[in-house]
């Protein structure tokens, strides 16, 4: 496979779309039925102006809704918001092929590579994530990254 590079695109308010907007309003609100302190990261797969999955950060199914330990830390089992969004969709009929994730913060190097597996071919985030190295591997797979800086809220 032949990689190319590909910038970071900051989608201004001229430019971004109602959809676009529509969708990170809503991973935002996702995002805050996480039961996580620290960060609370929502995420929505849509493909063709359906949503096709959401997620959120946190604790595997079954497990108590504690993200954090003692000292604050996330613990390691704690999934992120993309992977359980990309989880749903293995588990549904529907497929991530061709499709946008909108999420609250920007994918880190584990997702990048489900992101990249799953098909997804857009990812539209709304905070940068401290380490760049996931958006620096999309980019680099030809995955569309995009940051939407304004919502109108």
């Amino acid at each position: 496979m032949k990689f190319e590079k590909f910038s970071i695109y900051i989608m201004s308010k001229k430019n971004t779309s109602k959809h676009d907007k529509a969708y990170m309003k809503m991973a935002r609100e996702w995002g805050n039925l996480s039961y996580c302190k620290r960060k609370k990261v929502g995420a929505l797969i849509v493909k063709e102006r359906r949503i096709i999955s959401d997620g959120y950060n946190g604790t595997p199914s079954g497990f108590e809704n504690v993200c954090e330990d003692e000292e604050g830390n996330t613990k390691w089992h704690v999934l992120h918001a993309e992977a359980n969004a990309i989880s749903k969709v293995a588990a549904s009929t529907q497929n991530s092929e061709g499709a946008t994730l909108y999420v609250t913060l920007s994918p880190c190097k584990e997702c990048s590579k489900l992101i990249y597996q799953a098909g997804i071919k857009r990812v539209v985030y709304y905070e940068a994530y401290k380490d760049t190295t996931g958006l620096d591997f999309l980019k680099k797979a030809g995955v569309i990254v995009e940051q939407i800086t304004e919502t109108d809220e």
